[in-house]
């Protein structure tokens, strides 16, 4: 298995100090904090994640969760602006156990889209659950069913899942990654698109394609990293073995079953890397890749060079008063032409444990100043998006917390109240 050697410089970047976060560190009062609340769905356990689709073609954004403690996977539909602010339409698409992370995707090309959701601790399942083809029951639980992906059952305890097209046969395929003991990143290449039969209970029939030896999969990011016209993933494994930040790169759909996809290291193998994005910070026409860690900071590395691969590091330590870094995700939250960085926490007791981070970009040697979103409330937050979900043109903030059961939610950026 091919890859490249690594070289990185640090520079550190530390946020100015204040005994509580809010008008010491905010650029103006305007972005005192915290911000408002809104519950879509607290009913349930241990919220976990939030993934993104539009699944009933109204150009909004719905969304699928996983319930771990509570056990169940649920959609939720978005209400439109007039009604974002309320408890979301829902339906639970599957009841399962331990489940860590639901994707949307449309496995059997019916137009529908189904759910996949990733089981981890005694479960250690990849389920689909198949949505009803008929759009007027898609908020009907009973319409709804729920199959074990063949091969899964068991083996590793699943973590997170991308679908993507890997091999242009048949469907999508699942790029997944696990934790613990036998874990791996791989994928399920799914070469029957169509929908099994009512009383066919043998399982989606895949084939599990082995990657690499991982400890604990977060993040999988797709982007074309060489250009060469095919998605690559960029990817944080938080745990030994290949411990860090880094790139598969895709052979290719013709090899893509029969050849290792090269390891590109970016960074961070000596630190828990947590959920990471990747995006353009300086508006230089090249993304960096930007993790939280558990060590209460975010990495961001920047691509010096290709050839030789050539990484370099900024280190940005968030306040004391904010918990330990869980995700990440960047937008012009200010709406001031430069791009900002949301963070969520884990270990958020007595602390903020969602903040924001800007830049003032007239100094000389910007320092990142941060900003609280959440306030007090909530102790272990998750994935992060920054979307306009009340229409009135700027980024809020979509998240759940799992700890304090505040359970899935979002904050209305305050921008556009003045």
């Amino acid at each position: 298995m091919r890859s490249r050697s690594l070289n990185v410089v640090v520079f550190l970047c530390v946020l100015p100090g204040a005994t509580s976060l809010g008008a010491e560190n905010a650029a103006s009062p305007l972005y005192e904090g915290p911000w408002r609340r809104h519950t879509i769905d607290d009913s349930s356990r241990g919220a976990d994640g939030v993934r993104l689709a539009d699944a009933n073609g109204d150009g909004l954004s719905d969304i699928a969760t996983g319930w771990e403690e509570g056990g169940l996977v649920r959609v939720y539909l978005n209400p439109g602006h007039e009604q974002v602010r309320h408890r979301w339409p829902a339906v639970t698409v599957g009841r399962v156990g331990d489940p860590e992370d639901a994707v949307f995707v449309d496995l059997d090309r019916d137009g529908a889209l189904d759910v996949v959701s990733a089981s981890e601790g005694k479960t250690r399942t990849l389920w689909v659950h198949w949505a009803p083809a008929d759009p007027a029951e898609y908020l009907n639980e009973d319409a709804w069913r729920t199959e074990a992906v063949s091969g899964s059952q068991g083996s590793r305890r699943w973590m997170f899942c991308l679908p993507m097209q890997i091999d242009r046969r048949a469907g999508l395929d699942l790029l997944t990654g696990s934790k613990g003991d036998n874990a791996e990143l791989g994928w399920f290449e799914c070469p029957r698109p169509a929908r099994p039969r009512a009383n066919d209970r043998s399982g989606l029939r895949t084939r599990w394609h082995p990657i690499l030896r991982v400890g604990w999969i977060m993040s999988l990011v797709p982007r074309d990293m060489d250009g060469d016209g095919d998605v690559d993933v960029v990817v944080s494994n938080r745990g030994p073995p290949n411990r860090g930040c880094f790139w598969v790169e895709n052979p290719g759909p013709w090899r893509a079953r029969r050849r290792s996809w090269p390891i590109h290291p970016v960074g961070g193998g000596g630190r828990e890397v947590m959920f990471l994005t990747v995006a353009d910070l300086d508006g230089d026409g090249t993304e960096e890749v930007i993790t939280a860690t558990r060590q209460q900071d975010l990495l961001c590395f920047r691509r010096d060079s290709s050839e030789p691969e050539m990484w370099r590091l900024d280190t940005i330590v968030l306040p004391a008063n904010a918990g330990t870094g869980k995700a990440v995700a960047a937008g012009d939250v200010d709406l001031d032409g430069h791009t900002d960085l949301v963070v969520t926490c884990e270990h958020a007791h007595g602390k903020s444990g969602v903040l924001w981070l800007s830049r003032d970009h007239e100094a000389g040697d910007p320092r990142w100043t941060a900003h609280d979103i959440s306030g007090l409330p909530g102790a272990k937050y998750d994935l992060v998006e920054l979307l306009d979900l009340d229409g009135d043109g700027d980024l809020d903030v979509l998240t759940c917390e799992e700890q304090d059961n505040l359970g899935v939610i979002w904050y209305e950026n305050p921008r556009r109240e003045k």
